[in-house]
């Protein structure tokens, strides 16, 4: 599944989490596979992860969802990030410190002007849906 367009979406991310920017809480995502438009990651859940009750912060949730989203848009149209528009997440079950998720992202459609992508993140023991992430992003000039 990779090709071209995953390898710049891969060199986009890495760059992204060696930044000394917010995106580097992202930095213990691991990259499965990715290209034509879509991309998978994992994620062990760690305590520098965690919200005030010990499971992923919804937070971190969305910043995987925007960021890993984004990653399939690139992979789609090569090196076109775009700008979010909308970002909408579903919280359906908490994940605990030591499980992982892993997170499934898949452009929808990708127009002349606009990107719509939408991500499931799931445990990867269960398979149990503990997000579900839309994400609308402007890709005109």
């Amino acid at each position: 599944m990779a090709g071209n367009g995953f390898k710049t979406a891969l060199n986009v991310f890495k760059q992204i989490i060696s930044s000394k920017g917010f995106d580097r809480v992202l930095d213990k995502v691991k990259i499965v596979s990715g290209g034509e438009g879509r991309f998978r990651a994992e994620l062990v859940i760690e305590p520098e992860h965690q919200n005030k009750f010990g499971t992923l912060h919804g937070g971190l949730t969305a910043t995987l969802v925007d960021s890993l989203s984004t990653a399939a848009l690139i992979s789609h149209k090569v090196g076109v990030p775009g700008v979010t528009v909308d970002l909408h997440i579903m919280y359906l079950k908490a994940a605990a410190i030591g499980e992982t998720v892993v997170i499934d992202c898949n452009t929808l459609k990708a127009g002349r002007t606009l990107a719509f992508l939408t991500v499931d993140i799931t445990k990867k023991e269960t398979g149990e849906l503990v997000a579900r992430g839309s994400h609308t992003k402007f890709i005109g000039s």
